[in-house]
């Protein structure tokens, strides 16, 4: 004799299916972890939550031999190795190994933002873009570098800088196969093969592909010198420079000038003492052709008679 539900009329053969049915409207979750106190609907999602704590991960690969807690998670790690992607978007037919990936995907269509920051409100497609923007605000930093302990609030930030101690360049131009450990580098880089330089100095109209390498070229003219020494305190407008004078306190001197004897620790600096002995001035001036021993005395010039600093508008 079928079952009838007393809250939908909807009927069932046997007395455990309408008990489980009638859950739905009820809202009983008759199955209570003994460790965590959490309720379940029915006793397989008890048994399936109870490896949360036991630790047990009855299900494994055949290919790898990772092993999972749960069978559905499984299916989705096998999905690895053969390839399978069976969701797919029905607006541009971009296909995913799984579902939630599927549903983020989507909002990229619909522009739907359901996180939303509560300090500036400002809301994202997925929430973990959205926790990441939150550490703007709490100055969180949870991702450690385990050589130099330098903290940072994102992971892949982490993981590219990580590269400035392994040395690692996992990103390699297509054209002359140069290689680079940031993928911001080599995006910058291939510009120079395009022939590329949108950002320009609005001082002396000079490009670049880069902006940073424009931020570093406004110092000439601004004669801002950001970079210190923490020995002599000396400044210096690129961390190449600064990094190149640190040799100074801590290198031998192994350039010796042949007329005078003084010596130096780079053969660059060396070969422009010299200079002062010779009376060359091989860096002349294209506007005014004056020429210099220095290159730096070549750029202090024309900044100060060619290009001066143009007054802030008001």
């Amino acid at each position: 004799m079928s079952k009838k539900c007393e809250y939908c009329g909807k009927t069932f053969t046997t007395k455990e299916q309408l008990d489980f049915h009638t859950r739905i409207h009820t809202g009983g979750k008759p199955f209570t972890c003994d460790i965590c106190i959490t309720s379940f609907l029915r006793k397989a999602d008890l048994i399936k939550h109870k490896r949360i704590h036991t630790g047990e991960k009855p299900f494994s690969c055949n290919v790898c031999l990772k092993s999972f807690a749960w069978r559905g998670d499984l299916n989705e790690h096998a999905r690895i190795h053969t390839g399978e992607k069976p969701f797919s978007c029905d607006i541009c037919k971009t296909s995913f190994s799984r579902k939630p990936s599927l549903i983020r995907h989507r909002r990229t269509h619909t522009n739907e933002r359901l996180f939303s920051c509560d300090v500036c409100l400002k809301s994202f497609s997925q929430r973990e873009s959205l926790d990441k923007h939150k550490r703007i605000h709490t100055g969180e930093k949870p991702f450690s570098c385990d050589i130099c302990q330098t903290s940072f609030s994102r992971k892949d930030t982490l993981i590219s800088h990580k590269r400035t101690h392994t040395g690692e360049k996992p990103f390699s131009c297509s054209v002359c196969k140069i290689t680079f450990s940031q993928k911001g580098s080599l995006y910058n880089h291939m510009k120079l093969h395009r022939g590329e330089k949108p950002f320009s100095c609005h001082v002396c109209q000079k490009r670049y592909a880069g902006k940073r390498n424009l931020d570093t070229h406004m110092r000439t003219h601004t004669g801002e010198k950001p970079f210190s020494c923490n020995i002599c305190q000396k400044t210096f407008s690129e961390k190449s420079h600064l990094k190149r004078h640190q040799k100074i306190h801590n290198a031998d001197k192994r350039f010796s000038c042949s007329v005078c004897q003084k010596e130096f620790v780079q053969k660059t600096n060396m070969e422009r003492h010299k200079l002062t002995h010779t009376g060359k001035k091989p860096f002349s001036c294209k506007i005014c052709q004056t020429t210099f021993s220095r290159k730096d005395n070549l750029k202090r010039h024309q900044k100060k008679s060619h290009f001066p600093a143009r007054p802030d508008k008001n």
